[in-house]
């Protein structure tokens, strides 16, 4: 079974929505992390800036990770693009990548058994 990580870049107001919507899913591992960053706007909140000269804002993000079934993912992406769209800057950012491989270190358990409840 083929696996993809996802990385959903957010405000932290969104982050316990997201996560108590998740379970639609059968998600019931994640990673969040708080982070800084900003994207194309320099950390602005409204777009209408001098391009030039401006300085770079670093605004607080939370960042989720999860790791699920490739074959689930489009249902989750357009489900999250939907939960988080406001339609104003900072509505974040999601990336989507391959998971060639998991592996849970307590039981050796390796793919998609590694982050699912299964005990060996």
């Amino acid at each position: 079974m083929s696996l993809s990580r996802v990385e959903i870049i957010t405000s932290i107001s969104k982050i316990e929505p997201l996560k108590r919507a998740f379970s639609k899913f059968h998600i019931s591992g994640m990673t969040v992390y708080q982070v800084l960053g900003c994207g194309v706007q320099h950390g602005t909140q409204e777009f209408e800036i001098e391009e030039k000269g401006k300085d770079i804002e670093l605004l607080p993000k939370e960042v989720v990770m999860i790791v699920l079934p490739t074959e689930e993912l489009n249902d989750l992406l357009e489900f999250v693009k939907k939960e988080l769209y406001t339609g104003h800057i900072g509505d974040g950012k999601i990336f989507v990548s391959e998971v060639t491989n998991v592996i849970r270190i307590r039981t050796g358990e390796e793919g998609y058994e590694a982050i699912t409840k299964g005990e060996k």
